[in-house]
């Protein structure tokens, strides 16, 4: 027979456990402007979780998710267990910061310290700035805008609250992140703000797991918003009704609309999301509400592409073939398969023609990589390679076994700069002469050929625009996610193409892909 817990071994139990004491102890203010005890939802539980495995986490979300209510609850948890804790929360502006810091002092104003005597430590000093306890823990509030932020503090844990919109973004991370103490922690969250931030290239990095941050992303169909928005799902329920004249119901789904519904939407959010979007253009209901983490850095009509094109190209792509499951793969590209070089259909020899499209780079293992993209005769994409650490001699040996294994494709490579190295090599040293060539006039006015394609400000308008029309009109297929990622962010600012926005954003695959269309346009064979 289980023996019962007394008070003081329940009361340890719920202090040893965030959730509990966030259940028992940490009052907030409800959607329906209620005082209620804060129950975690699913997302805050996940996140709780993340934030137990990582000291660095970041969060992208859609509006009202819930996180920075979690944060600061968990500010006052940490606050009250941990003596001498120093947590500082970062606001991108001053209503924010004081808004964010109100909220923390009704938490700690409402702990119930009469009901508990020496449970929580009391409050020694509570400014507009700072929350001191008695226990010597210490909670700062500072709004972002200076370089030197967290200067004179041994920081434990900071917050910092959409860090997309702070300006100076990598300098003030840069100098929180040298005020930690030993084990100390930094959880960033954040709607997004386009892609020409820090912000973007570090969620970037620690989407693909190049970072010490760990991503966390968090749509607007999220189990936990359908009690948050009661309110407003009745209220588009009703207004879908009196529209159509019936409930939404499954069989009704098609489009972008059932994709959502098999990603977790249900037929409420779908009417709520039809709701919203009778008043809000599509680009700002990706901006405020994304299903997916790329759909929030949509950000400007300055793009060279559909954004929503890529964005439902990107939702649709079929997954990368493992090794164990391709045939015959030559032993010099083993290694680089499902990282550097992504299979999304075997070479069949039934295909007679298949096109690629090389951009190469110094292979420094720093900046531009070189890249190549093969697609077939119908212009679905079939195999894509890039890496910027293989310098040029070795990028040509790895390029002729990935063509020679397709059958020895039609190939456009760009030849500036070190491009034309491997083009000499791939002619001269490996004799593949299924190459591009363009034709031009001598100044005597005869014609003579030259390898390769040689991109100048007047060409290469020329040569992106037919890629966006094949593209867009469904005859070029792509299937790699980091092609149409980097399609998302490319750009024409003043006549000027390229992604050209933040540090470590390139477009090296956009090329490859553009040349390969270029390939296939021209209907050649030279073997």
């Amino acid at each position: 027979m289980a023996v019962a817990m007394t008070r003081k071994q329940k009361l340890q139990k719920i202090m040893d456990s965030f959730e509990l004491f966030a259940k028992n102890f940490i009052f907030i203010v409800n959607t329906q402007n209620e005082i209620v005890p804060m129950k975690l939802n699913k997302a805050q539980e996940e996140i709780t979780g993340l934030m137990e495995d990582h000291r660095y986490i970041i969060c992208n979300k859609a509006r009202r998710a819930g996180i920075s209510t979690l944060m600061l609850a968990k500010a006052i948890y940490e606050a009250c267990i941990q003596p001498n804790s120093q947590i500082l929360i970062v606001s991108y502006e001053g209503d924010s910061a004081k808004a964010l810091f109100n909220t923390l002092k009704f938490m700690n104003d409402n702990l119930p310290r009469d009901k508990n005597p020496g449970l929580f430590p009391d409050t020694k000093r509570d400014n507009k700035n700072e929350l001191l306890l008695t226990n010597g823990s210490r909670v700062v509030s500072t709004v972002a805008g200076y370089k030197d932020i967290g200067r004179g503090m041994s920081i434990s844990w900071a917050h910092l609250s959409e860090f997309s919109f702070y300006s100076n973004q990598e300098e003030q991370l840069l100098s929180i992140e040298q005020a930690l103490i030993d084990k100390g922690r930094i959880s960033i969250e954040t709607t997004s703000n386009g892609i020409g931030n820090y912000y973007y290239t570090l969620y970037q990095r620690s989407k693909r797991g190049n970072s010490k941050y760990k991503n966390y992303f968090v749509p607007w169909f999220h189990p936990f918003y359908k009690e948050s928005k009661k309110g407003e799902y009745d209220e588009a329920e009703q207004w879908y009704k009196a529209k159509y004249g019936k409930r939404l119901a499954k069989k009704d789904l098609e489009g972008e609309e059932l994709r959502l519904y098999n990603e977790g939407a249900d037929l409420r959010q779908l009417m709520w999301r039809d709701f919203k979007l009778q008043d809000v253009p599509l680009e700002s209901f990706f901006q405020e509400y994304p299903s997916n983490d790329m759909e929030s850095f949509i950000s400007s009509n300055k793009s060279v592409f559909d954004q929503n094109k890529v964005l439902e190209r990107i939702n649709y792509v079929i997954p990368h073939i493992p090794f164990n499951e391709l045939q015959d793969v030559p032993e010099s590209l083993r290694k680089y398969i499902g990282k550097e070089l992504k299979i999304f259909h075997e070479y069949n020899s039934k295909i007679k023609y298949f096109y690629a499209g090389v951009d190469v780079a110094h292979g420094s293992g720093n900046g531009d990589a070189s890249t190549c993209t093969i697609i077939d005769e119908e212009g679905v994409e079939v195999a894509s390679f890039g890496t910027n650490k293989l310098p040029v001699y070795k990028f040509t040996d790895v390029l002729y076994d990935l063509l020679m294994w397709y059958g020895q494709p039609f190939t456009a490579i760009e030849r500036n700069n070190v491009g034309v190295v491997v083009l000499e090599k791939m002619k001269d040293e490996k004799q593949y002469y299924n190459l591009y060539k363009e034709k031009l006039f001598t100044q005597k006015g005869s014609r003579r050929s030259q390898l390769g394609f040689l991109s100048n400000q007047n060409n290469k308008p020329v040569l992106l625009e037919k890629f966006k029309e094949n593209f867009e009109l469904g005859r070029i297929l792509i299937n790699d996610v980091e092609t149409l990622e980097q399609m998302q962010i490319y750009q024409n600012i003043n006549n000027k193409l390229g992604n050209k926005q933040g540090e470590n954003l390139h477009d090296d695959k956009v090329i490859s892909a553009a040349l390969a269309n270029l390939a296939k346009d021209q209907n050649k064979w030279y073997v």
